[in-house]
């Protein structure tokens, strides 16, 4: 069964999920990443000297690190432009993503809940055009997506760090994914991947705020309990 994980940013995998994807390949899954940005506009290209392209250039090697360190299935990277999703027609976004799937055929896609976590414009963007993609696919009746998964945070909004983390409603999550202590360390071990981000690494305190249970919405479905696995209660379930 593969799953198709859609962010917009490197490190948007690692800030979060990661422990999810180190547990369900552990248990598994092939899973796949698609993002849609090299991540060129961060700051952290001025500490470094460099351009956006440059930076793109990096970071795009420092994602191929998190791919071998989380043992990924595959990873796409694309190159569209870092914080400027909102100013893209969400059609052409929409086009890409529906190609990629196409070529993956994953039976689940991931992507952030509605709030983006951090409220980040791109966060925001590739949430609305993922689910615009699976409601299209579904109702054009192909066989892939089954299933769309929101990746999100339990509990109370966070003002403490360096960025607002929003949380979903108790009501709204239906499957935590309970990772190892190897998955944990697999999380770390990503994070280290991203050598010129460390500084935002450690002021966020990432590594101490995400644990080891990784909580997922499920839009769409009528839902009545906590799912046992990411893939329960879908049709022509194999896992």
């Amino acid at each position: 069964m593969r799953i198709l994980y859609i962010f917009p940013h490197p490190d948007d995998e690692s800030f979060g999920p990661a422990p999810a994807i180190s547990a369900q390949l552990r248990q598994g899954y092939e899973v796949y990443l698609l993002t849609l940005t090299k991540g060129e506009a961060t700051k952290q290209r001025f500490r470094l000297g460099v351009n956006k392209e440059e930076m793109g250039e990096i970071r795009y090697n420092e994602m191929k690190c998190v791919e071998k360190t989380l043992g990924l299935t595959g990873m796409e990277v694309l190159d569209m432009p870092d914080g400027e999703l909102k100013n893209i027609s969400p059609i052409e976004i929409e086009e890409l993503i529906e190609t990629h799937i196409k070529k993956i055929k994953p039976d689940i896609l991931v992507t952030y809940a509605v709030h983006g976590i951090s409220g980040f414009h791109d966060h925001l963007v590739t949430h609305a055009v993922v689910k615009r993609v699976f409601c299209k696919m579904k109702e054009e009746g192909g066989e892939h997506p089954k299933r769309l998964a929101l990746f999100t945070r339990m509990g109370e909004v966070d003002l403490d760090g360096k960025f607002r983390l929003e949380a979903s409603e108790d009501e709204d999550i239906k499957f935590i994914e309970t990772c190892s202590e190897k998955d944990m360390q697999k999380f770390h071990d990503a994070l280290d991947c991203y050598e010129t981000y460390q500084e935002v690494i450690n002021d966020s305190n990432v590594k101490n705020v995400v644990d080891n249970e990784v909580p997922f919405e499920i839009f769409g479905e009528d839902i009545n309990n906590r799912l046992e696995s990411i893939s329960d209660q879908m049709d022509d379930d194999s896992d």
